[in-house]
């Protein structure tokens, strides 16, 4: 199944609401398991996504991750499928 990660950045002060967004968006999605940490360093948050399709997690970060206000950036890494055999 195809799985990406996650960096994001926000506004200064606004990552525990932006998980909470995040894990309301993604508790909704069928199918979908992820995890969502808020860490230290370049980045605020990241995420772990899995899903059936790759257009699946596509469609997820761009309508609706990256549409979360106080997202500042996003940067998404796609797992190398291939390799995970």
């Amino acid at each position: 199944m195809p799985t990406t990660y996650i960096l994001i950045n926000s506004d200064l002060g606004s990552d525990m609401e932006i998980i909470k967004q995040i894990k309301g968006i993604l508790d909704k999605e069928a199918g979908v398991k992820y995890e969502v940490q808020g860490v230290y360093g370049v980045y605020d948050i990241i995420i772990k996504i899995t899903a059936e399709t790759m257009d699946r997690l596509r469609g997820i970060i761009t309508n609706k991750i990256r549409k979360i206000d106080k997202v500042y950036s996003t940067l998404t890494m796609m797992v190398i499928e291939e390799q995970e055999r």
